[in-house]
């Protein structure tokens, strides 16, 4: 049996575009379309526009008085199934399809505002969605036991202040208030083969901490952390058959969405070139299971472990108006071969971005 998940993703801000492939876990480092380029190395350290409420608070006291991004993401994930599936109590292989691509495009949009309250403290808000998943697998595939659709989707807001302490140190800091909402469907092995849909939501709340070092006039180092946020999703199961009714009413799932760290470089090699790099780790051990107890009482064990992103970028500011980004960046897989389900079929991952800015005006 075997698995692969690829993304694919385009970020689009009035007069930037970018492309690139790839991804990791189900978190959503797709945060702004200027950054995308660079496959997002030096991110924490960065700071051209709002959107460093996300990447590392304290980027605010670069930014003008005020200033509003608001960007949005199309997201591509491919998963391809190839095997025989499951079996009957006889050894005999269970009949159906390869399930096809259980990727779909999916709208990622987000929206930060920062402006200036003081000469040393900024103030600002961000509206992202930092965890997302979504698998549909074709009816009748081999699987339709263990998984056909798996959803994931989160809500965020996350005002932020960051202070000016010194001309070479920033400190910054968020507060996450977050909605997640998760779908998940199957059938079970009884007669007609009746479908069992579970979903649920929760709102739960984090914090994400910054600080940007101004080591020499042309370097900038940038040390971010983003909070784990503890959720006890209630919802309801229900299934399409109303002979199996039992298996409607209220169910309930604990999920520790995960923890992250990054360590960002921005160096200004010359007026034309700027050099980033950038190690983020994420603490997807969180990730150990998924409990569903009630009227389901099923538990799959997920056995995540932690990982880095490794990333390197480059952008030659060929004008006033016009610059070119690149990047590339290596995933680490949260999952090994021995515990990947049909639902969150992950893997590791390699970036290659190339990215452009066109600028109409100040």
């Amino acid at each position: 049996m075997s698995h692969r998940l690829n993304r694919l993703a385009a970020g689009l801000v009035l007069a930037g575009c970018t492309h690139l492939v790839h991804a990791a876990g189900f978190a959503l480092i797709e945060q702004n379309a200027s950054g995308l380029g660079n496959a997002y190395a030096g991110a924490a350290a960065v700071a051209q526009d709002a959107s460093t409420i996300f990447f590392n608070p304290a980027g605010m006291t670069l930014l003008p008085d005020r200033q509003l991004v608001m960007a949005g993401h199309l997201i591509k994930p491919r998963m391809e199934f190839a095997g025989e599936g499951e079996f009957t109590a006889s050894g005999t292989p269970v009949p159906g399809n390869q399930g096809g691509d259980a990727g779909g495009w999916t709208l990622v949009p987000n929206a930060y505002y920062a402006f200036r309250l003081t000469p040393d403290v900024h103030l600002g808000v961000g509206l992202n969605s930092p965890f997302g998943l979504r698998t549909e697998y074709d009816l009748g595939w081999l699987g339709h036991y263990q998984a056909i659709k798996s959803e994931v989707k989160t809500i965020n807001i996350n005002p932020s202040i960051a202070y000016k302490v010194s001309d070479t140190l920033s400190l910054g800091a968020g507060l996450n208030i977050q909605w997640v909402e998760a779908t998940l469907t199957n059938r079970i092995p009884l007669y007609g083969q009746p479908l069992v849909t579970i979903k649920g939501d929760d709102y739960g709340w984090g914090c994400n901490l910054g600080a940007l070092w101004q080591a020499t006039p042309s370097t900038r180092v940038g040390l971010s952390y983003r909070s784990e946020i503890d959720y006890t999703l209630e919802g309801s199961s229900g299934a399409s058959d109303p002979v199996v009714g039992a298996l409607n009413g209220p169910v309930t799932a604990a999920i520790t969405l995960p923890d992250s760290a990054s360590l960002s470089l921005f160096h200004k090699l010359s007026a034309s070139w700027d050099l980033l790099a950038d190690v983020t780790w994420t603490g997807w051990s969180d990730f150990d299971d998924l409990p569903i107890q009630g009227t389901v009482n099923k538990t799959t064990p997920e056995n995540w472990e932690d990982i880095l992103r490794y990333s390197l970028g480059a952008t030659w500011h060929m004008s006033e108006k016009l610059s070119l980004r690149g990047g590339i960046a290596y995933d680490e897989a949260p999952v090994s071969d021995l515990y990947r389900t049909p639902r969150i079929p992950d893997g590791a991952r390699t970036w290659v971005a190339i990215g452009g800015q066109y600028r109409l005006s100040r």
